[in-house]
């Protein structure tokens, strides 16, 4: 299981480290509930401070320990903000273990007294016996937590396995550990960057090319790794799509690391496991859910990407932008890469097989993989999102200016009929009426929307140059 996939997301850290904001944040995103222990404890004993006055220290750590075993018994998974010294428990710890990805918010001890105290907290009232105690508490963080982290897009991206660092590409050998190994991506980008890992190498053609089932079969055949091994996929999304696919199929399934080397990998198409090739009758049509076991982002590898395929990974940018309700394009490039990978995490958390909500990524796609069939794939995938989404924009009765204004899209020379039939194709598509992703403003998509015909063939039309 990987990350907090289908079990509970537990926050752990000292005082003032900020696990209730952080954990109501990332409970928002992941559509999870939010329980905070220390809450918990208040609307059932009353205040804190009086409780470990009046009853003693070891009394309290009794309560909270069966309050947040209260907690990690629910079986709907949650997002759980716990006390600082609630990990003090034996029990807890093994709980946690066993019901929980567990991420530890660190805070210094400066930014904690600051933040915490002097004020009625029973263990925040003399400042030399914090910084004290924050000291002592640092082993059991470590012990007990899953990952590290700070700020609600630190925790989702380590709750979904994530690792947004630049120079991470250069660290492929320590996240791959000591197994056997097969090195799997497009080829000229192991020309262009070598990931420095003993491993097998398979190139794989660039682009869509990889996706085909024979390049697939080719893999099958080569790869000598047992389920101890492991797959490191490099490259776009193509590359991620057709090794993932490939380690979800070989030996019926092999981990498998995602190291996107484009914008379009790193902020969507290597996260969230969804793995495929391609059919004559369209894209992705053949596929399986494999998560990687680690998605390892490095920003630094995209100084080599040219401005053209940039520009396609920007086209995601903006459909994640309206999703979230927020201008992730104007960020600094790696504030918006994790930005737009959290978010990703947060709604494949929320519902990791697309039998619901994920469903609002394809927001513009139902378009975009029309237009890309009509044309025999010679249009790249990021000018037909942004066609895309202007399509999707348009039927929502939303501006369209930020994507005019950002990603430029003109209409595309192609068959009209050609377009109508591949959206009839789509995935999405239930007893023949297209079901879409529109948007009630920013930040407010809506899946699963179907409209009259025409209404969608003329938004369709809209796209294609006469």
């Amino acid at each position: 299981m990987v990350g907090a996939l289908g079990r509970h997301l537990a926050l752990a850290g000292f005082m003032g480290a900020g696990k209730t904001t952080v954990g109501r944040e990332a409970a928002r995103l992941t559509e999870r509930p939010f329980v905070d222990t220390d809450a918990e404890i208040e609307r059932h004993f009353g205040p804190i401070a009086a409780l470990f006055d009046e009853r003693g220290e070891a009394e309290f750590r009794a309560i909270e320990e069966e309050v947040v075993a209260d907690a990690l018994a629910a079986d709907d998974p949650a997002v759980i903000a716990l006390g600082g010294g609630a990990v003090l428990a034996d029990t807890t710890r093994l709980r946690l273990s066993r019901r929980a990805f567990t991420v530890w918010l660190e805070v210094s001890a400066d930014a904690a007294w600051e933040r915490a105290g002097g004020g009625d907290r029973p263990l925040a009232r003399d400042e030399e016996a914090f910084r004290r105690l924050h000291g002592e508490r640092e082993w059991v963080y470590l012990e007990v937590c899953d990952g590290v982290a700070q700020g609600a897009e630190g925790v989702l991206c380590e709750a979904l396995s994530v690792t947004v660092e630049p120079g991470a590409f250069g660290e492929l050998a320590w996240f791959a550990g000591d197994r056997p190994a097969a090195l799997v991506g497009d080829a000229a980008v192991l020309e262009l960057h070598d990931p420095k890992l003993d491993a097998s190498r398979h190139p794989l053609p660039s682009g869509e090319a990889a996706k085909r089932i024979d390049v697939v079969a080719r893999l099958w055949d080569e790869l000598e790794i047992g389920r101890d091994g492991v797959l490191v996929a490099v490259g776009g999304g193509t590359a991620t799509d057709a090794a993932g696919f490939a380690a979800a199929t070989h030996l019926r399934g092999i981990p498998w690391i995602a190291v996107p080397t484009t914008l379009v990998g790193q902020v969507d198409a290597a996260i969230g496991g969804k793995t495929g090739i391609d059919l004559e009758a369209g894209k992705n049509l053949v596929g399986a859910f494999h998560l990687p076991e680690e998605v390892v982002v490095d920003p630094l590898v995209l100084a080599t990407l040219p401005e053209a395929e940039r520009r396609q990974g920007l086209a995601e940018v903006v459909k994640t932008g309206l999703l979230a309700g927020r201008p992730l394009w104007e960020l600094p490039e790696e504030e918006m890469i994790r930005a737009a990978a959290a978010f990703k995490c947060a709604v494949v958390l929320s519902d990791p097989e697309e039998r619901g909500r994920r469903a609002i990524l394809n927001l513009g796609h139902t378009f975009a993989h029309a237009l890309e069939a009509a044309s025999g794939y010679a249009l790249p995938h990021g000018d037909a999102v942004a066609l895309g989404l202007l399509a999707a924009l348009r039927l929502s009765g939303q501006p369209t200016d930020v994507v005019e204004e950002v990603l430029a899209p003109r209409p595309v020379a192609l068959d009209p009929e050609a377009a109508w039939a591949a959206l009839a194709r789509d995935k999405k598509t239930r007893g023949g009426r297209p079901r879409l992703v529109l948007l009630d403003g920013p930040g407010e998509p809506r899946y699963g929307v179907e409209l009259p015909e025409e209404e969608v063939r003329a938004a369709l039309d809209g796209l294609i140059a006469r």
